[in-house]
């Protein structure tokens, strides 16, 4: 993956003029544009790695109350002998059930799919990318309107969501306490005005710049967003290589001019800062420090996968596994055409699909269900029965027929 694949039909150069670092942008794609990135399956595949999640990698949000870790997790033992507090699958998902949001920190690395959309970005030069899974369902808001530290980059993988994006930006904010203690009264102030209201699809992206106030409610019955966070090399960074080139200084080293109140030491020492002043401006022009500084720029990403250990053992590659063999597809049997107007619909506890002749009750995978078929032009059962394997596939279509949301 590049990022031409990632910002496609919108081309690069128009995004680095337009839009880096000036601007969000919202991008339409296909249901299938990041297929390969995560699916519902996918997620279940990473939460049953049980070992992994702690009370900091998996967090649970209902509506923008954030739930104690004590209250979804037990007391457990790591792997590397330490105390930790570990989710327990029953107490998450009665959670869920209640409305809670699920976010699953650093996932970057877990997936091929994952690492991709973090490699294009890394790969364009923008920074470290690191990302987060956000699963979110109807009517329930995880956070209030915020800015974050870096840049956002939000590739909608599974339902809908709505952004709220302000008028209102924070002026390059870092992870540091003076931003990040700041009270929500604050932010309500500083968002300002309401700049757009974008409707998030199954593969769209959302770009915001760093310090850039949104929020977001989910739409569909269920949403899910993998949220990568960019962040850039900073003019602090070029601190901190000023600092290892002046421990090589002697002045750096002098002890500075004792202070007793009168002139004379007032003035040695505003003559001292002036020397390391200069001498600090002298380093930033040093061809030495600006090559190291290219460096550290060019150079800053995450370090992700790289391993082949048959090929450093014996100079060879190992040979790549051979394909599964494919079963052969059911056929197809009859299309159906999807009828637009049906909406999924929750009422307290209760949820349904509300259509021209009436709501319709369901339970909460039938209407996920029925999202997903409302979602394509056509649908057939054999489609139906792989997408959502524990559902009753002929039942609910007739369902949906007698409702007028499928024609033949």
């Amino acid at each position: 993956m590049t990022l031409q694949d990632l910002l496609a039909p919108i081309p690069p150069e128009r995004f680095m003029a337009e839009h880096y670092d000036r601007a969000p942008l919202h991008i339409e794609g296909g249901a299938d544009k990041f297929a390969a990135v995560l699916d519902w399956a996918g997620i279940n595949r990473l939460l049953d790695m049980t070992h992994v999640w702690t009370e900091t990698s998996l967090k649970l949000v209902l509506d923008s109350v954030p739930v104690p870790p004590a209250q979804y997790s037990v007391k457990a033992t790591s792997r590397d002998g330490a105390p930790v507090l570990q989710p327990v699958a029953a107490r998450v998902q009665d959670w869920v059930r209640r409305g809670a949001s699920v976010v699953m920190n650093d996932v970057d690395s877990l997936t091929p799919g994952l690492a991709a959309v973090s490699d294009a970005l890394e790969g364009a030069g923008f920074g470290k990318a690191q990302a987060n899974v956000y699963i979110s369902w109807q009517s329930h808001k995880a956070f209030h309107a915020h800015y974050d530290t870096h840049d956002v980059w939000a590739v909608q993988v599974e339902g809908e969501k709505t952004w709220n994006v302000w008028e209102g930006r924070a002026e390059w904010p870092i992870a540091h306490p003076v931003f990040r203690g700041q009270p929500q009264d604050h932010h309500e102030r500083a968002k300002g005005g309401l700049r757009a209201k974008v409707h998030l699809k199954k593969g769209d992206i959302l770009y915001l710049p760093r310090g850039w106030y949104h929020d977001a409610l989910a739409e569909a019955p269920n949403s899910v967003h993998v949220a990568y966070g960019v962040h850039a090399p900073l003019g602090m960074d070029l601190m901190n290589i000023l600092t290892e080139r002046a421990l090589h200084d002697p002045a750096f080293r002098q002890p500075l001019p004792r202070q007793d109140g009168s002139p004379a030491a007032a003035y040695a020492l505003t003559q001292r800062a002036a020397l390391l002043g200069q001498k600090l401006q002298d380093f930033a022009r040093d061809p030495k420090v600006l090559e190291v500084l290219a460096g550290f720029v060019r150079d800053y990403r995450f370090q992700r996968g790289g391993y082949d250990l048959l090929t450093a053992r014996d100079g060879a590659p190992a040979a790549p596994a051979a394909p599964a063999p494919v079963p052969a597809a059911p056929p197809p049997g009859p299309a159906f055409r999807v009828v637009p107007g049906a909406k999924p619909v929750r009422r307290g506890n209760e949820f349904g699909l509300k259509t021209p002749a009436g709501v319709l009750v369901m339970t909460l995978p039938e209407v996920e269900a029925s999202a997903w078929v409302m979602a394509r032009p056509r649908v057939t059962e054999a489609e139906l029965r792989a997408a959502w394997p524990t559902l009753d596939a002929p039942a609910l279509i007739v369902r949906l027929r007698e409702a007028g949301v499928l024609a033949a």
